[in-house]
């Protein structure tokens, strides 16, 4: 638990305790080496062959580590809300079956997709976790 250590007119210093974590990461607001917890890394190929490997926060969707960082191709004019099919990927084989089946209402969104296939998936629908650190996606030609 955090406790004051000092206090000046309008403003007070707090002690936090080194062990803060949340899901054994660091607490927000908690300075850390930026080592000491690695991000999954997620590996983007644009349709001209570009590759373009970011770090993905876990928890947010591969989707938002795209618009974070800047990936081309990925639009995402719903924000992420599974209302559109432009933020289209197409998922490596090896990745399958650890980023999952896509849902009835994701499968509904793909119908409005451009060149869709049997690996395409939304990519507002695939979560950031620890065990997709490798996933590899490629973006389509153009969304639709």
């Amino acid at each position: 638990m955090a406790e004051p250590v000092a206090s000046k007119s309008h403003w007070t210093i707090w002690r936090i305790p080194s062990q803060a974590v949340i899901g054994g990461r660091p607490a927000p607001g908690r300075l850390s080496h930026p080592n000491a917890f690695p991000m999954p890394k997620i590996t983007f190929i644009g349709s001209d062959g570009t590759t373009y490997t970011v770090e993905g926060e876990p928890g947010s969707t591969v989707m938002e580590t795209a618009i974070k960082n800047n990936v081309p191709g990925i639009e995402a004019e719903c924000g992420g809300a599974c209302a559109c099919a432009t933020c289209h990927v197409y998922i490596e084989e090896a990745w399958r079956a650890r980023t999952g089946e896509p849902s009835p209402m994701e499968e509904d969104m793909l119908d409005f997709g451009y060149d869709v296939r049997p690996n395409s998936r939304l990519s507002c629908q695939i979560k950031v976790t620890d065990e997709l650190d490798g996933l590899v996606v490629r973006v389509p030609e153009r969304q639709a």
